[in-house]
């Protein structure tokens, strides 16, 4: 197997951990695990498929900003349609530090070729 096509199967499984993580019926039980680590989950949730997905197409900004669409929305699934769930704001930002944080890890990716073309110009940064 390729390392793109290795990259490429992780990065499915994590997004089907994600879905499923963010959109389960009911979450695990409060109180189980030290203090925080529901937030430490959300930021790996986010984290590590943007960071993969990232890498795979070098679209980080476009695939952030999908992802950060999606931490909105997920919140407000949560609050609005499946009823053992919150929407919980602290939850939106531990996600979008998770994505902040893959953003920061592939901008200082050791690559040949340099950083991904996404990352050279950001959205509104002019191109050279």
């Amino acid at each position: 197997m390729t390392r793109r096509r290795l990259l490429a199967a992780t990065a499915v499984l994590a997004v089907a951990v994600h879905l499923v993580a963010l959109y389960l019926p009911s979450a695990p039980e409060a109180g189980v695990g030290p203090p925080g680590l529901d937030k430490v989950a959300h930021v790996l949730l986010f984290a590590v498929p943007v960071w993969l997905i990232g890498a795979l197409t070098g679209r980080v900004w476009l695939v952030a900003a999908v992802f950060a669409g999606h931490a909105v929305v997920s919140e407000l699934v949560q609050h609005w349609f499946l009823p053992h769930r919150d929407g919980d704001p602290f939850d939106l930002l531990a996600d979008l530090v998770g994505i902040a944080a893959a953003v920061a890890l592939l901008a200082t990716r050791r690559d040949p070729a340099g950083p991904p073309e996404a990352l050279r110009h950001p959205p509104d940064a002019p191109s050279r």
